[in-house]
């Protein structure tokens, strides 16, 4: 390793020790969100690094979202919970469905990923209270008699909501919390798809809930895969005739005005 390799891996060890320091105090309360932190020279000497190391360990918590930087100003703590992270995670997430939707089915993964490892915290537990997968239940069982397609999908993700909560994990319920939109108008999307019928569609999420009650976990895994993994078939379809549909209307503008696409 040369003199200069290790220059540079000790100033990354700096700039990273001063903003994990300064995260720290962020997330504990110590700095507040619009208070103006000291100034990169005074960080400087508090930490013994220099005003380079300061600089460069603000970009990785501006990076991160908790601090904002100005011009000719001192840099202003911006956020300062683990909630605001995750909101800019949902942000980012949606910015990069805005340009392609076929990254829905990646969304479908991440559910997958969540919601079957959800049963096994909502069994190993002990006693959980059920609740709001209850009344979720209820609430789709009613808006199906209803024919009442909008309350029925509402109802239907709130239903894997309740069921994130109820694993009492914080982080976990934050982070679903804040895809949580994202998870409703992929169930909006999805259950336009099949013909299943609203009393079949209610069937399936019942039925998960009573092998949950019954303590039967591996079933209770097995049927949600299975229905997550349909949702995401409904999904692939569902871009596939979105696609196909904005293909026919840019092919019927170009015949109309041929010269507008060359």
């Amino acid at each position: 390793m040369t003199a200069s390799t290790g220059t540079a891996r000790h100033r990354d060890k700096l700039h990273s020790t001063v903003a994990a320091a300064v995260e720290g105090r962020i997330l504990a309360g110590e700095l507040s969100v619009g208070e103006k932190l000291p100034s990169e020279s005074d960080l400087a000497r508090e930490f013994g690094v220099s005003t380079r190391s300061v600089r460069e360990a603000m970009q990785i918590l501006e990076t991160k979202g908790l601090v904002r930087r100005r011009h000719g100003e001192r840099t202003t703590v911006a956020r300062d919970d683990v909630g605001e992270f995750l909101g800019t995670l949902a942000a980012t997430v949606r910015q990069l469905l805005s340009t392609n939707a076929r990254h829905l089915t990646e969304l479908m993964v991440v559910r997958r990923m969540i919601e079957i490892n959800v049963l096994e915290l909502l069994m190993s537990g002990g006693p959980t209270e059920l609740d709001d997968v209850e009344k979720a239940l209820a609430d789709m069982r009613e808006a199906g008699r209803n024919k009442d397609f909008s309350g029925f999908t509402a109802a239907d993700a709130a239903f894997h909501r309740a069921l994130v909560r109820a694993a009492g994990n914080t982080i976990l319920t934050v982070f679903y919390d804040n895809l949580y939109g994202l998870v409703t108008e992929v169930i909006r999307v999805t259950s336009s798809v099949p013909t299943k019928s609203y009393e079949a569609a209610y069937a399936e999420h019942a039925e998960i809930y009573d092998r949950i009650r019954a303590c039967d976990i591996e079933h209770a895994k097995s049927l949600m895969r299975a229905h997550i993994d349909n949702s995401a078939e409904y999904l692939r379809l569902a871009i596939e005739r979105s696609e196909q549909k904005n293909g026919a209307r840019s092919l019927a503008a170009n015949e109309r005005h041929p010269l507008s696409s060359s």
